[in-house]
C-alpha cells in the first residue's frame, strides 16, 4: 500500500527514483548527464531542495532558475517546453507510482508552478542576451 510522502527519506526515495529515470531518458538525460558531474552531491542537494519546498525545512539554498538559464546557454538555447513537459510526466509518473495522498498532489502543483517560473526565466534571459551562449553555473 502506498502512502503519503512523509520525511526526508520518502524525499530521498522520490528524487534517487526520478533521477534514475532521467539520466537514462533519450531526450532529457543528456541535459543532466553532460551538466552534473557530482550525481550524489546533485541529488542530496535535490533532496534538500524538495524536502524544504514540501516540508518547509530550510536546508537548500540556492538558485534553481539561474541553474536552468546555465543550462540553456550551455545546451545552446534547446531547453523548451516540450522539455519541461517531458520532465513533469516522468515527476509525476514517479510520485504516482512511489506514493499517493496530499504531499503528491501538492508537489504536483508546485512543480507546474516552477516549470512555469524556469521557463520564463529562461526566455527573459535569450531576450536580454539573445547571442550569449557562454554562460557557466554550477549545477
Amino acid at each position: 500500500m502506498k502512502t503519503d510522502l512523509r520525511n526526508r527519506d520518502d524525499v530521498a526515495k522520490l528524487v534517487h527514483s526520478f533521477y534514475d529515470k532521467i539520466r537514462i531518458n533519450e531526450e532529457i538525460g543528456p541535459f543532466f548527464n553532460e551538466t552534473i558531474h557530482d550525481w550524489d552531491a546533485h541529488l542530496e542537494k535535490l533532496t534538500d531542495f524538495w524536502e524544504s519546498n514540501l516540508f518547509a525545512i530550510r536546508n537548500y539554498y540556492g538558485n534553481p532558475p539561474q541553474v536552468h538559464v546555465a543550462v540553456d546557454q550551455k545546451f545552446h538555447h534547446t531547453v523548451n517546453p516540450d522539455i519541461f513537459g517531458l520532465w513533469l510526466n516522468l515527476w509525476f509518473e514517479t510520485l504516482e507510482e512511489l506514493f499517493e495522498g496530499e504531499n503528491v498532489e501538492t508537489l504536483k502543483f508546485r512543480s507546474r508552478k516552477m516549470g512555469t517560473v524556469f521557463m520564463m526565466a529562461i526566455y527573459e534571459n535569450r531576450r536580454q542576451n539573445p547571442y550569449d551562449s557562454t554562460a557557466q553555473t554550477k549545477v
